[in-house]
């Protein structure tokens, strides 16, 4: 499969400010080194527990937040992926022989231009007014994303016209179009969002993130403020609105059932890293890491009659802005070993695309 979004060491930390002048005296990590691939046409799903980061990575990604540190390339070619690589690993290299400054010089020449090129990071002005029409978001809650005082067809027409992409008697039909294709209708433009229900809010948000004809979409827990009716409906549509606009998601939510349903692959992340990920079939039958377990065990099953065995998380999140030394879960693990109160696991493979952090699996 082709990649389509490939992000590489990416960090977001907010700084805490204290004392009379306001200097910074810490940083929380909401997202520290994350590292992963996202495939054109797929659905990735991202869980975790509340905090742990899941919003912050959409958001850094789609630019609308800062990143510290860190690469997002979209659409880059495999080739180019891996010559960014190699210059890289040559710059590393050339700096510990005390290479010349010439020679130091033409590495970072070659690696900036490619980064300029592909690296959603350093966008800026025009190409980064491009990249918001290739990247979307539909968020939480409609009733705050959608501001009260604007009609239906103004709402789904603006990323139209702040792009540049459509006006007047074109945007009207664009507008129109995507407002049927995510089941709502033309007599229904010139109404405000609270003339309508929760569920009909949130397929005014879809509207308005797919009518630039975007190839990514995050999708921030999109299902949370519905009923459970409701929510099937909307996986359905975006279900039937990747296969007919060829999208690209990623998922995020606390809710393992529904990202069960929906995604071809899950990443389970936990006080801003990633510590295991895997097709979903995988990570929900052979889930290997501790917290994952955890995590999978406190699905409710709607058969009394099947008991699981349950793996409480004991003790409370760690504060982001001190996290544990080693792996950042081994204060609440039950498997921990001494190594992992002091080294950090990288994530290692261990058998089809299934890659997991913990020394106590991993030996």
């Amino acid at each position: 499969m082709n990649v389509l979004i490939h992000i590489e060491n990416l960090k977001k930390y907010y700084p805490v400010l204290g004392g009379v002048f306001k200097r910074k005296i810490a940083e929380v990590k909401a997202v520290d080194d994350v590292t992963l691939d996202i495939y054109k046409g797929e659905c990735f799903g991202l869980v975790g527990e509340s905090g742990c980061g899941k919003t912050t990575l959409g958001k850094t990604i789609l630019r609308l937040l800062e990143a510290t540190d860190g690469h997002i390339y979209m659409g880059a070619p495999e080739h180019v992926i891996k010559e960014i690589r190699l210059l890289e690993t040559q710059l590393k290299e050339a700096k510990q022989r005390k290479a010349s400054r010439r020679e130091l010089a033409e590495i970072r020449r070659k690696l900036n231009e490619l980064r300029r090129e592909y690296d959603l990071t350093t966008f800026t002005g025009y190409k980064l007014r491009q990249l918001r029409r290739r990247m979307q978001i539909v968020y939480q809650d409609p009733t705050t994303s959608l501001d009260p005082r604007m009609l239906v067809k103004d709402i789904v027409a603006e990323p139209l016209i702040a792009l540049g992409l459509a006006k007047g008697k074109e945007a009207y039909e664009r507008v129109v179009k995507v407002l049927e294709s995510v089941g709502l209708s033309e007599n229904q433009l010139f109404r405000y969002p609270h003339e309508f229900s929760g569920g009909q809010r949130q397929r005014i948000a879809i509207a308005r993130a797919i009518v630039t004809h975007p190839e990514f979409i995050v999708l921030d827990e999109p299902t949370s403020s519905v009923d459970v009716s409701v929510r099937a409906q909307l996986l359905n549509l975006f279900q039937d609105l990747r296969k007919q606009f060829n999208l690209t998601y990623l998922f995020v939510s606390h809710d393992l059932s529904i990202v069960e349903c929906i995604s071809d692959r899950v990443a389970v992340m936990y006080l801003g890293k990633i510590v295991e990920f895997a097709r979903t079939e995988e990570i929900f039958k052979n889930t290997l890491h501790p917290y994952a377990q955890a995590l999978i065990s406190s699905v409710p099953i709607p058969d009394p009659a099947k008991r699981i065995k349950r793996a409480p998380l004991k003790g409370e999140v760690p504060s982001p802005i001190n996290p544990p030394s080693g792996c950042r879960f081994h204060p609440r693990c039950p498997l921990v070993m001494d190594r992992c109160r002091r080294m950090e696991p990288p994530l290692v493979d261990v058998g089809k695309a299934h890659y997991v952090a913990c020394y106590a699996v991993s030996g």
